[in-house]
């Protein structure tokens, strides 16, 4: 008998994304061809790109950073209808190819 602190932290992660995006949108990026326990995000400075990443990055302190910066710029209005993350393509590349490897 034991605490699960990843299930808390990451209940905790998926309320904050649904108040960032909207509940309607989330259904619509977590379903529309995105597997299961990923979620689909929107990337570049101008052209938007869409990646599908596993849930679990969403815990990992540098995506949190990208997540406030989203909050910040966009607020709960997202241009995409899903999450769109204000960030040079090449550094989310960067970013993701990092946490693949943890």
């Amino acid at each position: 008998m034991g605490f699960h602190l990843p299930r808390i932290v990451h209940t905790k992660n998926f309320l904050r994304l649904q108040s960032l995006i909207g509940k309607q949108q989330l259904n619509a990026v977590m379903t529309s061809d995105v597997p299961k326990g990923h979620i689909a995000v929107y990337v570049g400075d101008r052209q938007k790109k869409r990646f599908v990443v596993p849930i679990s990055y969403l815990n990992h302190p540098s995506f949190q950073d990208l997540l406030s910066l989203a909050e910040e710029e966009f607020g709960f209005d997202h241009p995409m209808g899903g999450l769109t993350i204000p960030c040079n393509e090449d550094n989310f590349i960067c970013l993701t190819s990092h946490l693949s490897c943890l």
